[in-house]
């Protein structure tokens, strides 16, 4: 067997913001994860939806790209869009 070749293998301190809150239509639950892995990105974890994503504030500007990533309506997206906006 050959050795394992590792194209990175850091440790780093992060920032884990553990918040829910209820919109219109659902229950979002996330974890906000911060540290300087992202380039001033956050790490936004959909912990019901068991989605992901790098999102930083140039993301939400981006067309139903919440929608998209996190499986939301169009409704669904906009309040986690507003939610993200205060806390990016």
């Amino acid at each position: 067997m050959s050795e394992r070749f590792y194209l990175y293998d850091d440790v780093v301190n992060t920032k884990t913001r553990f918040v829910s809150f209820m919109g219109e239509n659902q229950r979002f639950d996330l974890a906000i994860i911060q540290s300087d892995c992202y380039y001033g990105k956050h790490l936004i974890l959909d912990i019901q939806g068991g989605r992901f994503a790098i999102i930083g504030s140039d993301d939400l500007e981006e067309p139903n790209y919440l929608e998209h990533i996190f499986k939301l309506s169009e409704e669904d997206g906009q309040e986690l869009r507003e939610f993200l906006y205060e806390v990016i």
